[in-house]
């Protein structure tokens, strides 16, 4: 599903990670295309976003995906978490509407761990946690032809060093395509 210079994706198992930005939840669609599996996505009452089955159906089948629609950001949490430790699915996205402590991001971490699944906090722009693993800033790049390029930004990284990647999805062989930069 990748080509072949990619190391950089998917980010680490059993942890859990986070992106923002307006290209968030492509990556999010991506990351679980990549994994395969099922995945479950978690939100809560005040994330007004509308997932619609036919604009992911690209990436994933939407009989892969659950979504657990929560009262608030504890409830949101607590399912994530479950969900992680549990070890059935294989991405738990997450979209909470306020900053995470120390304490909520690293249950979370050990949660993945135990489970041996993957995490992903879909978060607005400098809301990071502290216990994330990774952190990525998703913006699509408008080019004449092609609406499937993003630049994918590792703004944070526990284990390694940042970067940026120029990535391209594509549909027909449901595979990431990195690409030049001079494409933009």
């Amino acid at each position: 599903m990748l080509g072949p210079d990619l190391q950089f994706f998917p980010p680490p198992n059993a942890r859990t990670h986070e992106v923002c930005g307006p290209g968030a939840y492509a990556f999010a669609f991506v990351l679980a295309a990549r994994l395969g599996g099922h995945c479950m996505w978690v939100r809560g009452r005040s994330d007004a976003t509308q997932i619609n089955p036919n604009g992911f159906a690209e990436y994933i089948a939407p009989s892969e995906l659950t979504f657990c629609n929560t009262k608030d950001q504890t409830q949101t949490l607590a399912v994530a978490e479950e969900a992680l430790r549990a070890g059935v699915v294989s991405l738990v996205v997450m979209t909470p509407n306020k900053p995470l402590g120390l304490t909520q991001g690293r249950r979370l971490q050990l949660a993945a761990r135990d489970g041996k699944s993957t995490g992903l906090a879909i978060i607005s722009e400098g809301m990071g946690s502290n216990a994330a693993e990774t952190r990525w800033r998703c913006t699509p790049v408008f080019s004449s032809g092609d609406s499937t390029l993003h630049k994918w930004e590792l703004i944070k990284n526990k284990s390694g060093t940042l970067d940026i990647w120029y990535v391209w999805w594509d549909t027909a062989s449901r595979r990431l395509i990195m690409v030049p930069p001079a494409i933009e």
